[in-house]
């Protein structure tokens, strides 16, 4: 598959609201990727209505083939998530360290839901009066089976500690920042549409994405919001076609709602960086060599009735992004040993076993533009869930092919809207407690 790297830029604030079961809209903290697919689609159709000439947009419509590949073939292109590229720097040469917000190119990830991190001053060490963040996967594992109780204490003053989620990036001097992205109400005066003028009594205020941000408190130098995204594209002539497109209308895109009174304004740029290719398996084996060291630490305290290590490899899959499930018909928040087995297209001869898992749930709705109607209310597990698997060792090279693949596609339903994103063994688990950063 070919990997099209997205860089948005906010021109204006985004009004991209997260539908909830009733009258509940809340803000977004990044931009789904069904709402950049639905941006993407409307504007290829749009161009071809107005006859444009136009060289990516006649590749894209012409006589219907690269668009139905595109967005209605059995093998649809996936848009991920799009996550806010603003992190939190400290440098030693600004006046007391300083925290500065800057844009950087580096992956940007989810903390797993196993990281946790200081009640009282909670956050990565980047800022001198956090107490740093780590991950307990391995460590409760470990005291599970051991018999032993597990509760993880602050390594710098033994005080209590919390989950702590959110969006991280890990810099090249191994070094973790934090991503967030500011949000504000906007109050609106509804219009009477005979009058064309104010009505009275309807006042409204919607909650946006800042368009820009600042460096520092001391410093108003104001940036705008950058996010970073990816489009992962079967065939590479389709890709370079998509990618031609989005770059020549890179200033017409409009993203969220409210696009008619000035929201959602944004400047896109493509470019294809590699074929989408993953570095699972160096991952795997870190995480089960990690793994190995930690059980063999714990073996201070006492003998395991049985060595769960012995002859099995032990892998992760980490939501990236919301997940949709279903099993037997039914919504569920936890993937199964079978259901892992369809994802992965593997038999059940090969059936891995799930260890243990960490997940929380919520609901979606959502509007679709082509079709005028609300969206189905979707049970979701949140980004941020682990899953612990293990398989026999002698199917080892059979589930590394397989998941790698996985990685790249993703699991569960409507994956080409950014749902069911997943890392295999996210390098955060190796941050254990005495290394937290």
């Amino acid at each position: 598959m070919q990997r099209i790297k997205l860089t948005i830029t906010a021109l204006s604030p985004l009004a991209i609201a997260g539908k909830k079961p009733g009258s509940i809209s809340e803000v977004e903290d990044h931009i789904p990727g069904a709402v950049i697919r639905g941006a993407i689609a409307s504007q290829i159709l749009e161009r071809s209505k107005q006859q444009i000439p136009n060289i990516a947009t006649q590749n894209l419509t012409e006589n219907g083939g690269d668009f139905a590949t595109l967005f209605l073939s059995d093998e649809p292109t996936i848009f991920q998530n799009a996550y806010p590229a603003v992190a939190k720097i400290r440098y030693e040469s600004q006046e007391k360290g300083e925290l500065i917000s800057q844009v950087v190119n580096d992956e940007i990830m989810v903390l797993p839901a196993t990281a946790v991190s200081s009640k009282t001053k909670p956050g990565f060490k980047t800022e001198e009066k956090n107490h740093g963040v780590f991950d307990t996967l391995i460590d409760r594992f470990c005291a599970e089976a051991y018999n032993y109780p597990y509760d993880p204490t602050c390594p710098k003053d033994f005080g209590r500690v919390e989950p702590f989620g959110g969006f991280y990036s890990k810099s090249k001097d191994n070094k973790y920042h934090s991503h967030s992205v500011s949000t504000r109400f906007l109050t609106r005066v509804g219009i009477n549409r005979q009058r064309a003028t104010s009505q009275d009594d309807i006042l409204y205020s919607i909650e946006v994405l800042n368009e820009s941000f600042s460096e520092s408190s001391h410093k108003q130098n104001w940036h705008p919001v950058v996010y970073q995204s990816a489009i992962l594209v079967p065939d590479v002539h389709l890709a370079k076609s998509l990618v031609n497109f989005i770059n020549e209308n890179s200033s017409t895109f409009r993203l969220g709602s409210s696009t008619s009174r000035g929201l959602g304004k944004v400047r896109i740029k493509a470019e294809i960086v590699e074929n989408a290719v993953t570095n699972a398996k160096n991952r795997i084996e870190k995480f089960n060599a990690n793994l190995k060291s930690r059980w063999e630490l714990w073996s201070i305290f006492c003998k395991p009735e049985n060595d769960l290590l012995n002859n099995r490899m032990y892998f992760t899959l980490d939501l990236q992004a919301d997940a949709i499930f279903t099993e037997n018909w039914q919504h569920t928040t936890v993937i199964s040993s079978k259901m892992l087995c369809e994802f992965a297209n593997v038999e059940e001869n090969a059936l891995p076993k799930l260890e243990v898992a960490y997940t929380t749930y919520d609901y979606r709705s959502g509007w679709n533009a082509a079709w005028g109607l609300m969206k189905d209310i979707e049970l979701v597990t949140n980004r941020g869930g682990v899953y612990l698997f293990s398989v026999d060792k002698k199917n080892e090279n059979l589930w590394l092919d397989k998941l790698k693949e996985l990685e790249l596609k993703g699991v569960g339903e409507r994956t080409s809207e950014g749902f069911g994103q997943v890392q295999i063994c996210n390098e955060f688990h190796l941050v254990l407690r005495e290394k937290a950063v």
